[in-house]
């Protein structure tokens, strides 16, 4: 087989893993939305005014967990965007990356049953940190491997590496400060600005 021929099946290849991981994130954005199906059968009995304001907490965990998770895919797929060759490292981060991901519905519903003080979020801001982490390794393996990318521009490491210091700091601030809860993952939204911060700086 010429050496051109197994390029072309080593691209397949990924196009299909790469499908496979798109598939593991749909799955599981849908887990996250089951438990709120199965809250509008409250509906017969509670009007809707009521029945968000009792479930307000999950409704919120909820967006927030689809926030993060589509944080995390955008990321992931800028990491791979330029890959044409299947590579042994990229693609075990990518699957522990998918592996997070599909663990994230189960302390997402936990904290439904979690009481105050618990730091349920810890589990959940900690398994954002251990993704980050995978696609951190994986954008770093991309831009140093040449090889494996088309010529187009490599990813930053750099956004990967904002993106897991905010989930470290996150997690931080919800061990020491009581009734912190989620909302310290709010600070995602500053990664894109920082990230960019860092890369003017670095270009000075």
């Amino acid at each position: 087989m010429a050496e051109g021929e197994r390029a072309l099946e080593r691209e397949r290849g990924f196009d299909r893993f790469l499908t496979f991981i798109d598939a593991i994130v749909a799955i599981a954005v849908t887990l996250l939305v089951l438990p709120l199906v199965e809250i509008a059968g409250d509906v017969t009995e509670l009007s809707v005014d009521e029945l968000l304001f009792q479930h307000a907490e999950q409704i919120f965990n909820f967006f927030l967990s689809f926030f993060v998770i589509a944080q995390l895919w955008f990321a992931q797929h800028n990491i791979v965007r330029t890959v044409v060759v299947q590579d042994r490292i990229v693609t075990r981060c990518l699957m522990a990356w998918a592996l997070t991901v599909v663990v994230l519905p189960v302390p997402t519903a936990l904290v439904a049953g979690s009481s105050k003080g618990d730091k349920t979020e810890v589990l959940y801001i900690g398994t954002m940190a251990l993704s980050s982490l995978a696609l951190t390794i994986a954008a770093w393996r991309v831009a140093a491997t040449p090889r494996i990318r088309d010529g187009g521009v490599p990813p930053n490491p750099v956004a990967s590496i904002t993106t897991l210091a905010i989930m470290v700091l996150a997690m931080v601030l919800s061990l020491i400060i009581p009734g912190a809860g989620y909302l310290p993952l709010l600070l995602l939204l500053l990664s894109g600005r920082v990230s960019a911060l860092i890369r003017s700086r670095r270009k000075r």
